[in-house]
Order: C-alpha cells, then structure tokens, then sequence
C-alpha cells in the first residue's frame, strides 16, 4: 500500500446461499483503489464485479455475507474495517454518500418515483452536512445539475425521475453522489442501455470530476473499449476470482492470462470492417453452485492440462502486472 490508497481489500470472500447451497461469488479477491486514479474491474456477467462494490459499500442481500476478508478505508490516518461495521449502522451510514459514493446500474430504480431529483439530492445534503438553511441547499441542487450539463436545472430540481430522460437520470444520479465530493466513486456500469453519445459524455463528465476533485474511481464493466479509453488500473475477474491485474498500459498491450487475451479478441476493432474475424469465448461459464475445480476457465481454456485441476497462485509479471493462470507463457507464445 502507499500513501495514494484510498481502499485496500484483501482477500474478500463474499458467498450466497441458497436452499442449502453455496454460491461463492466472490472467493479471495485483493486490490486497492487509489486517489485520483481510476480502476477498472472487468469480466463477463456473474464474474463477481457487482458483488464486490456491494461489499465494499456493505449493500449485499440478506441470502448473503462477508466470509473472510478485509475491506480497509484509509481516511487520513484512520484505517476503518468496513467488513466490521454494522450495515444499517450509523458509521457505515455516515461513510455512504460522504466518504464513498455509489451510481448504479439502472438510474430509474435507483432514484424514487415520487420524489422530486432536487428534493433526493437535497435529502443527502441535509443527511451528511445538517445543512439547514433553505436556499443555500437548493442552491446546492441547482449548482450541481448545473455542474452535469443538465439544462435549466433550476427547473428540473422540481420534476420527477420519470421526466428525465436516461441520460439526464443518469447526470442526476451522478450529481446525487458527488454532493458531498466523496474521496470514492464506485460506477456499476453507469452506462447500461444508455446510447453511445450519451455514454461518452457521462465517461467524460466523471473523468471530469476526479481531475477536478482527486477522486477515487472504481468502475465496473464488460466493456473493454471502456477500459482502454477511461482505465488507469484493470482488474479481470472471472467466476469471483481476479486472474490478472496491473496498470491498463500492461494489461492491454501484453495480456497475458487466456481469458484476458480471449476477452480482448471478441472485440471488433473500428476500421477494419465487417469481415474482420471476431472470435467468440467458447464454451458457457459454469454453475456457479456446481463449479469446475481448480482453475475456474479451464473448461473453456485452450491451454487446459492436469496442473490446472489446482488453482493457480499469483504470479508477477513485470512492475504491477500479476497473472494467475499455470500456462500463461504457452498462451504469450502462441501469440493468440
């Protein structure tokens, strides 16, 4: 760890359970979040992406727990251990929104039917800063909606979700959590269903904001064109566990794990038209109450052997850049 960390987690094991099975979503994963840097976590849908941030931010279903595991916020010289911190308690409550800040997936979930945008942002300006003085807090509102390029924001304070438009929903969840300029932003694929010039202006409006403010960003996707674009950190994760991470500049020039390289070849690359040779992961991910043993991509691995019956540990490739995979040097040579 070095003094930019602003969240360490190490060895985070999550698990669901369900009709006397065990889910282990997501099972010993380790990485920090760094000021004014943004990490991306990376991986198919079920990989565990969603489930880490909902541990971090102590927001997981009642079917599941922290098993093991440390969740670390270094808020100056203070190290609080989220995981031992009561999920509805106060503590934890105080950290939600002031310290560490989430946008979720679907904005017209998250935000609620019946309350104005303006009143849902002023409620968490009230709850963290007991700001009580009227017009300086709608003035606050107004100021923000204005900060995400939401037009006549002083009237769109008073609308409800429902006459936003994604985008502008979006803008207002992304106003909703920098109120308090937390030093975290966790971003749940923010830009699902939302369209391509949409999707690029919300990108650009949070690297925005942590130039502006030294934020913290985590940012979770499936999209690799993303990572490439917006990534100062990757973490790859598959079926809960991380099989490669370090810097984007390593791990998108030289990947080196099989399903890294695998993700990074079913991406068509602009330019090249539409005969170039996309090519599909093979294969399903498996169950994951009934999975394979050892490492979790060996079946759909072309690089399968005995050895990978036992998971792999972690292995340093250069600088920050780890892998955890047993023949990732055949997969580096064969150049696929």
């Amino acid at each position: 760890m070095n003094d930019n960390t602003v969240i360490s987690v190490k060895n985070l094991k999550t698990f669901f359970y369900q009709n006397g099975r065990c889910n282990k979503a997501v099972n010993g994963v380790s990485f920090e979040i760094k000021k004014g840097r943004t990490l991306c976590i990376v991986g198919e849908s079920g990989c565990g992406k969603s489930v880490t941030a909902s541990s971090i931010m102590r927001l997981l279903p009642d079917l599941s727990r922290i098993e093991e595991g440390e969740i670390i916020y270094h808020k100056g010289e203070e190290n609080i251990h989220i995981e031992r911190l009561e999920k509805n308690g106060k503590e934890m409550r105080n950290l939600r929104g002031q310290d560490i800040a989430m946008i979720f997936q679907d904005p017209m979930t998250a935000l609620n039917p019946v309350y104005t945008v303006g009143f849902q942002i002023k409620e968490m300006l009230t709850q963290h800063y007991k700001q009580r003085n009227r017009k300086r807090v709608d003035a606050k509102v107004v100021s923000l909606l204005e900060d995400m390029g939401i037009p006549a924001p002083a009237q769109r304070a008073r609308e409800y979700p429902h006459q936003f438009s994604g985008g502008m929903r979006q803008r207002a969840m992304i106003a909703m959590a920098m109120a308090c300029s937390p030093k975290v932003l966790i971003a749940d694929e923010p830009t699902t269903a939302l369209d391509v010039t949409i999707q690029a202006q919300i990108f650009e409006l949070m690297e925005t904001l942590k130039k502006k403010n030294d934020t913290a960003i985590m940012l979770i996707t499936h999209d690799m064109g993303v990572v490439s674009e917006l990534a100062d950190d990757v973490v790859v994760m598959y079926m809960g566990n991380i099989v490669e991470s370090g810097t984007a500049e390593e791990l998108l020039r030289h990947p080196h794990h099989p399903y890294t390289r695998a993700l990074l070849r079913s991406i068509p690359v602009l330019g090249k038209g539409h005969n170039q040779d996309i090519q599909p992961i093979r294969g399903v991910t498996p169950d994951p109450y009934n999975r394979p043993v050892g490492c979790q991509f060996a079946p759909r691995c072309d690089y399968y052997n005995a050895k990978c019956e036992v998971m792999p540990g972690e292995e340093i490739v250069s600088g920050t850049h780890c892998v955890r995979c047993h023949n990732y040097k055949e997969a580096v040579a064969d150049g696929k």
